[in-house]
């Protein structure tokens, strides 16, 4: 079979990267990946890690996801406008009270985090209705499924592109064009600790004071130690997206992290919410000692985890 065409938004670092150097370096050679970026000037990290593959399974082109132009531009520069699967996954972040950030920033994140996906699905569904196949894949995030405290604006994009998604997937069924939200817990890319560093930097005096203190002292402390512990790496998201993309069947909703599985079952196990809430209320505010020490257990679970998969690996056994 010939290789199936991808193109993948936001590919100058973190998950995009990854999953760019992962698809192109495919050993069975199942994909000619089209690596798009905003700033063409950030690529030289792409092209390091790509190695061999690229100009050859790999092409790197500009697309900025907030401007139709540019992205008819680079769906037009493909010959015949044929992609096979789409994986949206360029985004932003926001984080802190919603008082200190502006409605400017707000629109900023929907700008790239909901239109930005949808501007691209318009542009390549009409071809993948035409051929009658496709695969349109979101970079979404548990976030999408639950609120977190303090990650108002993120929370609400995400949860834009979920409903947004699962509105058009029956009618992508009908097409036979497959679609799929990739949901992720924390991940640990440049991305995360710019907006985790423009938090510890940021200015919250529009906030009162106890919102102010919770939100520096409490959130950004606790937010650091989630990650230390159930962060995984944009390999790891990766790897789960290509497996995603060789299934025959590909889901509709896939969470990288089993950890928030439960967290994010809640909701529909209580329709009125109490339930979620009272357990997220518990867990932030009235059991912080225990939430620590959890987290340092998962953390050296994982540790030891990772050790033995990594012996099992040099022994030939994976």
């Amino acid at each position: 079979m010939d290789p199936r065409t991808v193109l993948i938004t936001g590919c100058s670092s973190g998950i995009g990267l990854a999953l760019a150097v992962k698809l192109a370096q495919d050993e069975q050679q199942r994909f000619k990946v089209i690596a798009t970026m905003r700033n063409l000037a950030k690529r030289e990290a792409l092209e390091e890690a790509a190695g061999d593959a690229l100009n050859r399974s790999l092409e790197i082109k500009e697309l900025d996801v907030r401007s139709e132009q540019s992205i008819r531009d680079c769906v037009d520069s493909i010959p015949e406008r044929h992609i096979d699967i789409l994986i949206n996954n360029a985004g932003v972040g926001l984080i802190g009270p919603i008082e200190c950030q502006s409605i400017e920033d707000m629109q900023g994140v929907f700008e790239t985090n909901f239109y930005g996906v949808v501007r691209m699905i318009k542009e390549v569904l009409p071809d993948m209705k035409r051929r009658r196949s496709g695969h349109i894949l979101v970079m979404s995030s548990v976030m999408g499924l639950q609120g977190i405290v303090f990650n108002d604006i993120y929370a609400a994009s995400k949860f834009a592109i979920e409903g947004f998604c699962e509105s058009l997937m029956v009618q992508a069924l009908m097409f036979d064009i497959h679609l799929t939200l990739i949901e992720p817990g924390p991940v640990v890319t440049e991305f995360e600790m710019k907006v985790y560093e423009d938090a510890i930097r940021g200015d919250y005096s529009k906030a009162d004071p106890e919102t102010a203190d919770l939100f520096t002292h409490y959130y950004l402390r606790n937010s650091k130690a989630i990650f230390s512990s159930l962060g995984q790496t944009p390999d790891e998201i990766a790897e789960h997206t290509l497996r995603v993309l060789t299934m025959e069947t590909p889901p509709f909703r896939h969470q990288t992290n089993q950890v928030y599985t439960p967290l994010t079952a809640l909701k529909y196990a209580d329709p009125s919410g109490h339930l979620v809430n009272d357990v997220f209320y518990k867990i932030v505010f009235q059991h912080d000692t225990l939430m620590q020490a959890s987290l340092r257990a998962i953390k050296l679970l994982r540790w030891k985890v990772q050790k033995v998969q990594q012996g099992a690996k040099n022994l030939g056994f994976l």
